[in-house]
């Protein structure tokens, strides 16, 4: 759903030819999520898959007919690389796991990414990325100390810092292979990439045997630490203040207010042992601005600082808009609409991203014929035959 199409939208918006396959019987689930385009259902609509879709061909292929599988080398042979993005031994199943791959291409590269590996003992255990946050440990730190912990999120953190990892791994198996002629199977956990971001709990938990518990907003070593309302309906300004110079800062940043004087707010210790109060005192001042006057004073006087933004902000944000953060492209159904481009920016080959999600099966004639070679006697016999949709 997105793990690996977000690693091969990295490499589609590079300069790869990137080919989706799907089929009319087994879409990619993405298509019918919400959002849709304008409120209005359908396959081609959905806002995540036109998302983390653009710039890749797609081909209907239904990889359930006897003869799928004569397409499927074909499509082997010609690839530098197959991502996949299923519960394992669903390749198995269908004749392509990667030493079948290897018989058509003997340095193929294959991508595998799952929930959990492809071996051990929960392998096949299904699971999407909301549930596997869970797993990887991100819930124990979601949620309020009177409250039961959030979760299932609605963000799929293990998806995105997969697709991150896996494509790392495909250009360091691409390097292996121009310096050996070897290709190699990846075999990557979604739950490992997103247990790597937890590495100071693990730790803490190891040398300390100090779990991770629910503490809302605040942090372990600073204090305020959290957001606060300001002034207008729902705006808030997150504040992060990790050492008593900073709180000095603060201070004067809010005008000396004579609370901020006392004992117990001198030292990070005694502001935490406060905190709750300290938010309040705190929150009188930021409610009397907007949340970015309240950035922009803690800005300049070197607080660590940020507006809460919606999604309305973000698109148009003066610094994302200046990294071309955002781009427009047209698509048959949808129209116009705005795509994701990558968060780095090479200086000597960047981005371009030139064409919108496909619609299903879009270019499968295109593939068939003017990648794979087949005559157009070839492809139609597939057509008529229910191999191609």
């Amino acid at each position: 759903m997105a793990a690996g199409p977000y690693a091969t939208k990295y490499l589609a918006e590079h300069g790869a030819t990137v080919i989706k396959v799907e089929s009319l019987k087994n879409p990619d689930i993405n298509r019918a999520y919400v959002p849709m385009a304008g409120g209005i259902s359908g396959i081609n609509r959905c806002g995540i898959f036109n998302w983390c879709n653009n710039d890749k061909y797609c081909m209907s292929l239904d990889l359930t007919h006897p003869r799928a599988p004569e397409v499927a080398r074909k499509l082997v042979d010609w690839a530098d690389i197959v991502v996949e993005n299923f519960r394992p031994q669903v390749m198995e199943r269908r004749g392509l796991g990667y030493e079948d791959l290897r018989k058509i291409k003997n340095d193929i590269i294959m991508v595998r990414v799952s929930s959990l590996g492809q071996e051990g003992p929960h392998a096949l255990l299904r699971g999407l990325g909301p549930f596997l946050v869970g797993l990887a440990g991100f819930t124990p730190t979601l949620g309020w100390p009177d409250r039961p912990p959030i979760g299932p999120t609605t963000v799929p953190y293990t998806d995105h810092l997969g697709s991150l990892y896996a494509t790392i791994a495909i250009l360091g198996a691409i390097d292996y292979r121009r310096r050996t002629g070897e290709g190699q199977c990846i075999d990557l956990s979604q739950v490992e990439a997103g247990v790597t971001t937890l590495a100071s709990a693990i730790l803490d938990y190891e040398a300390n045997d100090r779990d991770l518990k629910l503490v809302g907003n605040h942090h372990q070593w600073a204090c305020p630490h959290g957001v606060f309302r300001c002034q207008g309906d729902d705006r808030w300004c997150a504040i992060a203040v990790f050492s008593d110079e900073e709180w000095q800062y603060l201070c004067r940043a809010m005008g000396s207010p004579d609370w901020s004087t006392d004992s117990k707010w001198a030292t990070v210790e005694s502001r935490k042992a406060n905190e709750d109060e300290l938010e309040t005192l705190i929150e009188k001042w930021t409610i009397q601005q907007s949340s970015q006057e309240v950035m922009n004073i803690l800005q300049r006087s070197g607080v660590r600082s940020g507006i809460v933004q919606s999604a309305e902000e973000l698109v148009g944000d003066p610094q994302l808009e200046h990294r071309h953060h955002f781009r427009s492209v047209e698509h048959p159904e949808v129209g116009k609409h705005l795509v994701e481009a990558p968060a780095f920016v090479l200086s000597e080959t960047p981005a371009e991203l030139k064409m919108p999600a496909p619609c299903m099966g879009e270019h499968t004639e295109y593939v068939c014929t003017e990648i794979l070679g087949m005559s157009d006697e070839e492809f139609v016999e597939l057509v008529v035959s229910g191999v191609l949709e």
